[in-house]
């Protein structure tokens, strides 16, 4: 198949996250099966604007608030010609609304959509232009064959507007064979529990902050590692401060897929809090490395841990509870490593080659024929 992808980035944006590690491991494998696949995705300052990445070639218009108004124009002057048998629009951040200028067979991949969640991120002007360019989804498309990447964000989506016989859904995968567990012997020596992600004001960091405040404050030797990067990294590296736990809250940066690994082996419990997630793909990550998640009870998350078997749910926003949760957990090792070892086996599940074959199923489905 001729494959185009529309995406706000590749993975090498500075800004990349869990869609583009998503768009490489997928379209990455179909170029491998010689599908030709190209991307169209914004263009960060000083990248080219041409490459090859993966196996696909790779186009690169606009930038980071631009690239809504550039993709339609570099597509009419580039790329419509070219005939693709579907064109897959990504959804990540804002809609692009393909249906309104592609001529191509086309498909939608969602993710998760921002909702009332983008207040909670970005200045009010920025939130409201996202909440109100997620409005129309239900009628511009309507009837276009999509696929989610959990039953969470299906949901959203039909709540929305979409009927729920075009969707389809197949969850994100993991590296099975690189991300698996260490031995019992290799945990952290004080109880340690580990955030990885991008340090967003959405993702409520803070909550595991505040849970190992109030853990400390009741005699609890706990510590929090949080690994990643964001513009929230000196808030909340203030908020240890004021809760007078900077000795407990080690802030790690940037780190590489080798220490990532070790991290999540290392350490006794994955946390993850936010309101809402595609899917939270860090769960999957932790469980294939034989580690527990703590999260909160929220769309995409609730996909991701199964309640009591690979982790447990706790209501957002509340620090008691997820503190409670934390104290029975590093108390009880026969809990710890029972979930440990449901969590692996949960995770054997999903891998990023049945992932591929769904989604080449998916689109052959919806191509133009042969």
């Amino acid at each position: 198949m001729r494959i185009l992808v529309l995406n706000w980035q590749d993975r090498l944006d500075p800004a990349a996250g869990g869609a583009e590690t998503h768009l490489h491991q997928i379209f990455g494998r179909l170029a491998d099966r010689d599908h030709r696949v190209t991307l169209l995705v914004s263009r960060p300052r000083g990248a080219p604007a041409r490459a090859e990445l993966d196996g696909m070639q790779v186009h690169r218009v606009g930038g980071r608030y631009t690239f809504n108004a550039a993709a339609p124009v570099y597509y009419r002057r580039a790329l419509r010609d070219r005939e693709f048998d579907v064109v897959v629009e990504d959804l990540n951040k804002v809609p692009l609304f393909t249906p309104l200028w592609t001529r191509d067979p086309l498909a939608l991949l969602v993710h998760h959509l921002f909702g009332a969640t983008a207040f909670q991120e970005a200045a009010a002007p920025v939130a409201a232009a996202s909440w109100l360019l997620e409005r129309p989804l239900g009628v511009v498309y309507r009837g276009v064959p999509t696929m989610a990447v959990s039953r969470s964000t299906a949901q959203d989506l039909v709540g929305r507007g979409l009927t729920e016989e075009t969707i389809t859904v197949v969850p994100n995968g993991v590296e099975i064979e690189r991300l698996s567990p260490g031995t019992p012997a290799g945990r952290f020596d004080t109880p340690t529990l580990l955030y990885l992600g991008r340090l967003k004001r959405y993702k409520r960091v803070d909550l595991p902050i505040r849970a190992v405040a109030r853990l400390r404050e009741e005699g609890m030797e706990v510590r929090l590692v949080i690994a990643g990067t964001g513009d929230q990294e000196r808030a909340l590296r203030a908020l240890a401060a004021k809760l007078g736990v900077e000795d407990a809250v080690e802030l790690r940066g940037y780190v590489d897929e080798d220490e990532k690994i070790e991290l999540f082996r290392r350490a006794w419990i994955h946390v993850l809090t936010s309101p809402k997630e595609g899917w939270g793909i860090t769960n999957l990550e932790a469980a294939a490395c034989g580690t527990p998640t703590i999260a909160s009870d929220s769309p995409g998350l609730r996909d991701s841990v199964v309640d009591g078997e690979t982790g447990f749910l706790v209501p957002h926003g509340d620090v008691a509870a997820l503190a409670r949760r934390v104290r029975a957990l590093v108390a009880d090792e026969p809990l710890r490593e029972s979930l440990g070892r449901k969590a692996r086996a949960f995770a054997e599940r999903f891998t990023w080659d049945r992932s591929a074959e769904e989604m080449e199923s998916f689109l052959a489905g919806v191509a133009r024929p042969a």
